[in-house]
């Protein structure tokens, strides 16, 4: 199966060019500023797309996911998109789970503080996970800033590193764009945005 990951659009989605591929996964902010509008806007692009599975998580600017009722998102999401909010889905014998959750950000949306706040939601990770896809990325990978600081989790490092998925699928940080490995998971972080918010990455193509 080959798999675009992309994240970090905020808004300029429509400049992209997707590569062919039987699954898409965008790893978090889809707009903004997290307004309703925009949210429904990505939304159509994204069920416009090609590929036959479209999977996303929110990030800390959509605002929307966090604020609005567990029903009133299920409405608004067309069919054929996969939105996943700590929980995972099987998708041809692939286990994939996603979470918006990320380390306290200048209060931002899905902020928890680091340790047993966040350790909470990595603990829902189900073991057989293949793909694990959250917004924000593990500490020492494709986490560093341009102040050359490494701001990723420890401890979703900590838990990715005992049920060993094969990929982790982040952005949040747009300067750590790209992808590394510690010889067993290969983390990549899909921020098509740089720091600037300019579009000038690619999306991440890889085969599973």
């Amino acid at each position: 199966m080959k798999i675009i990951a992309i994240s970090d659009t905020h808004g300029q989605h429509h400049q992209l060019k997707l590569p062919e591929g039987d699954m898409i996964i965008h790893a978090g902010d889809i707009t903004r500023s997290g307004k309703e509008s925009q949210v429904k806007e990505f939304l159509l692009w994204f069920s416009k797309q090609p590929h036959r599975y479209k999977i996303f998580v929110a990030g800390n600017h959509d605002w929307y996911f966090e604020r609005e009722e567990a029903s009133d998102i299920k409405e608004l999401i067309p069919e054929g998109i996969i939105y996943l909010n700590d929980e995972g889905i099987e998708i041809d014998g692939i286990n994939i789970w996603g979470s918006p959750i990320q380390p306290w950000f200048l209060d931002w949306a899905f902020n928890r503080q680091r340790g047993e706040d966040i350790q909470k939601h990595w603990d829902l990770i189900p073991e057989n996970s293949d793909i694990v896809v959250t917004h924000g990325p593990v500490y020492g990978y494709q986490d560093m800033t341009v102040r050359n600081e490494k701001v990723g989790c420890e401890d979703l490092l900590k838990t990715l590193q005992k049920i060993k998925p094969k990929y982790h699928i982040s952005g949040h940080i747009h300067e750590g764009y790209g992808q590394s490995s510690d010889g067993i998971t290969e983390y990549i972080n899909a921020s098509v945005l740089n720091e600037r918010y300019q579009l000038v990455n690619e999306p991440i193509c890889f085969d599973f």
